[in-house]
Parts: C-alpha cells; sequence; structure tokens
C-alpha cells in the first residue's frame, strides 16, 4: 500500500471514531455497520478502497469491544439469561442485517 493510503486508513479511521461518539449508541451502531459491510462487501472494490472502508473505517465504526461491554454490563448484573438473549439476537439481527446490505447491493448493480 502507498503512502497516502495509509494516510486515508488513518482518516477513515478517525471520521468512524467520530461517528460513533456522535451516535453513541452500540446497538444502532452495530445495525448500521453490519448493513454497509453487506453493502460494500458485496461491491467490487479495489484492494486498497476494500481495506480503507473494511480496516479502517467499519473496524473503528462497529467496534467489538463496545458489543462486549454493553453483554458484559447485563453478566455484571447476573442474569445470565437476558445475557444469553441479548447475545443470539445481537448476532442474527447483524447477521440478517449484512445479509440484507449484501442483497441490496446486488440489486442496485
Amino acid at each position: 500500500m502507498k503512502i497516502n493510503n495509509f494516510i486515508y486508513l488513518l482518516l477513515a479511521a478517525y471520521l468512524a471514531t467520530f461517528l460513533r461518539l456522535i451516535i453513541n449508541n452500540n446497538f444502532f451502531i452495530s445495525i448500521i455497520g453490519s448493513f454497509l459491510v453487506g453493502f460494500f462487501t458485496s461491491r467490487r472494490l479495489s484492494y486498497s478502497s476494500e481495506k480503507i472502508l473494511l480496516s479502517g473505517f467499519f473496524s473503528c465504526f462497529t467496534s467489538f469491544s463496545g458489543f462486549i461491554f454493553f453483554l458484559y454490563k447485563i453478566l455484571h448484573q447476573g442474569d445470565w439469561i437476558k445475557f444469553i438473549i441479548f447475545f443470539n439476537l445481537i448476532i442474527m439481527i447483524n447477521l440478517f442485517t449484512m445479509f440484507v446490505g449484501s442483497w441490496i447491493s446486488r440489486k442496485i448493480t
């Protein structure tokens, strides 16, 4: 990758982090991110564009740590049933949303 691509990667990560702070809702962020990841992975992108979007923007926007922190708070309360339900529900909803994003992307092209 060229040095310009690294700069674009850093700018994408910065933008994603900024948007994450503005939205401040882990569930909504994961839904938006899953949809957009599905949408863009179905497109024909150059290698550098794919790395900038997936490794820069989406990995900062839909950070796994936000998901884990949300589940940790539930688990810390000692509510195992709620933890299991939310864990499975979040994963299923995100996979479905990613599929919808991919499907819409294929229908557009």
